[in-house]
């Protein structure tokens, strides 16, 4: 069982015995605990800066406004630290693409690729306190979803900025209102294709770039097809002023269409 205070660090809010999806929100928050912060280089203002670019701004807003709106309410599964303290959805070990850039499972370089934390930072102690209980809760969440409705469906809840900042690896192709992220083993197609409708009814959607793939605990990765899981990332221009702005009414109208693929997968 995590300690109280890692438990602070993320939260599971309970939907209907009988829903099988799991909105997941890992990028929304800013808040980084004073001894994480501690080990950060950038001073204040610099901090605020990169929050405003690294946040998915309001995606929590948009996962909770969804599942009021869905007939069989979700179960959510919200990170409350921001990903600079670590991030919950990268890959802890050699296979994370992205600790070429500095940015693994605990970032060592910013958006624009300055430096955050001395580069021979390591990551174990805030994997040890802050990931492996995240990963540990959101796989008993699955799991949960699993022994009650016999499957689980995660739908993975992003944003991104416009323009393309220069960490992205894969920031060069289309960058769509709605980009939908997919993984071969895990996302159906009828899944995907309910998204697409959805989302299409409000604005274009686009696969797979800038992002790709989408996010499922290594517990059931590659193995269990009963877990299908969706990334939706979102361009922030739609709902939101960058960066780290107000939202604006593309929010309502997201949530709409994120509460219709709730309900098209509840069935």
């Amino acid at each position: 069982m995590p300690s109280a205070a890692v438990q602070a660090s993320f939260e599971v809010l309970p939907g209907a015995a009988a829903s099988p999806v799991v909105l997941h929100v890992p990028h929304a928050a800013r808040r980084i605990p004073p001894a994480v912060r501690s080990g950060i280089v950038l001073d204040d203002a610099a901090l605020d800066e990169e929050l405003d670019h690294i946040t998915d701004a309001h995606t929590d807003r948009i996962a909770e406004e969804a599942a009021r709106l869905a007939g069989v309410t979700p179960w959510r599964f919200v990170n409350r630290l921001s990903r600079l303290v670590v991030d919950p959805e990268r890959f802890p070990d050699e296979r994370e693409e992205m600790t070429a850039v500095g940015m693994g499972a605990v970032y060592t370089r910013t958006t624009h690729r300055k430096d955050l934390r001395p580069a021979d930072t390591d990551p174990r102690p805030l994997i040890e306190r802050y990931f492996a209980p995240y990963a540990r809760a959101m796989a008993e969440t699955v799991a949960g979803r699993l022994a009650a409705t016999g499957r689980a469906v995660i739908l993975d809840v992003h944003s991104y900025p416009t323009a393309a900042l220069p960490y992205e690896l894969h920031g060069d192709g289309p960058r769509p209102p709605v980009c939908l992220g997919t993984d071969a083993f895990h996302t159906p197609p009828r899944l995907l294709r309910l998204a697409r409708t959805a989302f299409g009814e409000i604005w274009e959607t686009g696969l797979d770039s800038p992002f790709r793939g989408t996010y499922v605990p290594l517990d059931f990765y590659g193995t269990d097809a009963r877990v299908t899981a969706l990334m939706v990332e979102i361009r922030r221009d739609t709902y939101m002023s960058e960066p780290g702005g107000p939202a604006g009414p593309g929010l309502d109208r997201l949530a709409r269409a994120l509460a219709a693929v709730v309900d098209g997968v509840s069935g």
